[in-house]
C-alpha cells in the first residue's frame, strides 16, 4: 500500500471514529441544553469545563502530541522498538508527575483562576461559588487527557488509529449518563456533570491500555525518568505551545468578555463553537492525525520527496472536504 494510500485509509478510520464521537457530542449537548439551557448553572459549569479543556488542547494536543510523535517515530526508525517503548516510558512518568503537580495547584488556586478568566461572576457569589467548585471538581481531569493524549500518539505511530479516535466517544457518553443518572441526586445537579467528566476521563485513559499492551508496551518495565529523548520532546514542544496559545487566548479572552454580559452568554458562546468545531474536528484533525505518523517516518529516513508529495496528498484531502462544509455552515 502506498503511503498516500495509508494516509487517505487512516484518515477514514480517524474521520468516522471522529464523526460518531461529534454525534454523541451533539447529542451531550442537546442533553445539557435540555437538563440546564443556558443560565447560570450552565455558565457556571462551561467556563470551569473550559480550564481543564484549554490545557488540553495547548499541552495533550496542542503540544505533546505533535512533538512526542516525530521523537518516538525517530526512536523508533533508528534505534528499534525496545529504545522506542523505554523513552515513551520514561515521559509517561515525568508526564505523570507534572500532571499530579498541576491538579493540585490547579484546585488550590481555583478561586484565583475563575477571577482571572471569568471577573464578571464575581457579581453573583452564588455563580462564582458554584464555577470555583465545578473547577475543582474537574481540574483532574487534565491528569487523565494528557497521558491519553501520550497513549494516542504511540497507537498512532505504531499503525493503530481506532481507539485513540474514539476515546473522547466514552467522555461524551460519561457526560450524558451522569446528566441522567448521577445529577439528580446531586445537591446541585450540574455537580453531576463535573463528576461524568471525570468518569470520562478515566475511561479515555482505560480504553487505551489493552492496545498498548496487545503492541508490547508495558507501563511497569524500567525507565529512567530524564530520558534524552524526554528532553528533546519538551525542547519541540515550545514553538508548539507558542502556536497552540493564540487560538487559545482568543477562546480565554471571549469566556472573558462573556462572563460581563448578562447570563448565559457563556453558554450561547459555547454552543455556537461547538457547532463551529463539528466539520473542523471530523476532517481536518482526523487527516492531520493521520498524517502526522506518515510525515514523521518519512522525515526520519529523509525522503523528504515522499514527504512532500504526502503533505501535499493531505492538504488535497482538507480542501476537498472543508471548502463546501465553510460555505454550508454560513
Amino acid at each position: 500500500m502506498s503511503e498516500n494510500a495509508r494516509v487517505t485509509k487512516a484518515a477514514g478510520v480517524v474521520g468516522a471514529a471522529t464523526f460518531l464521537s461529534r454525534i454523541f457530542g451533539f447529542v451531550r449537548d442537546v442533553v445539557i441544553a435540555w437538563f440546564f439551557g443556558a443560565g447560570l448553572s450552565s455558565d457556571a459549569f462551561f467556563v470551569a469545563f473550559r480550564i481543564p479543556n484549554l490545557l488540553r488542547r495547548l499541552f495533550a494536543e496542542g503540544s505533546l502530541s505533535i512533538a512526542f510523535i516525530p521523537v518516538f517515530t525517530e526512536y523508533l526508525t533508528h534505534h528499534g522498538k525496545e529504545e522506542a517503548f523505554h523513552l515513551a516510558r520514561s515521559a509517561m512518568r515525568l508526564l505523570s508527575i507534572i500532571l499530579v503537580i498541576t491538579a493540585v495547584l490547579g484546585v488550590l488556586l481555583a478561586p484565583l483562576i475563575i477571577l482571572m478568566i471569568a471577573p464578571g461572576f464575581t457579581d453573583s457569589p452564588e455563580k462564582y461559588s458554584l464555577t470555583v467548585l465545578l473547577t475543582r471538581i474537574m481540574f483532574p481531569y487534565i491528569f487523565f487527557i494528557c497521558l491519553v493524549a501520550l497513549c494516542m500518539g504511540i497507537l498512532n505511530v505504531l499503525g493503530h488509529f481506532a481507539a485513540p479516535a474514539l476515546a473522547p466517544v466514552c467522555l461524551n457518553i460519561a457526560i450524558i449518563f451522569s446528566a441522567f443518572f448521577i445529577s439528580p441526586y446531586m445537591a446541585d445537579p450540574v455537580t453531576g456533570l463535573a463528576i461524568g467528566v471525570l468518569i470520562g476521563g478515566a475511561l479515555q485513559l482505560t480504553l487505551q491500555l489493552p492496545f498498548l499492551i496487545r503492541k508490547g508496551f508495558y507501563f511497569w518495565e524500567k525507565a529512567v525518568i530524564f530520558h534524552p529523548g524526554v528532553k528533546k520532546i519538551g525542547i519541540l514542544m515550545l514553538p508548539a505551545i507558542f502556536g497552540a496559545s493564540v487560538y487559545q487566548l482568543n477562546i480565554l479572552v471571549g469566556t472573558l468578555l462573556a462572563s460581563l454580559l448578562p447570563e448565559g452568554s457563556v453558554s450561547y458562546l459555547y454552543y455556537a463553537d461547538r457547532l463551529v468545531q463539528f466539520p473542523l474536528g471530523i476532517f481536518a484533525i482526523a487527516t492531520a492525525t493521520a498524517v502526522l505518523p506518515s510525515l514523521s517516518r518519512q522525515a526520519a529516513a529523509k525522503d523528504f520527496d515522499a514527504l512532500g508529495n504526502t503533505f501535499a496528498h493531505a492538504m488535497k484531502l482538507v480542501f476537498f472536504i472543508t471548502v463546501p462544509s465553510m460555505a454550508g455552515l454560513i
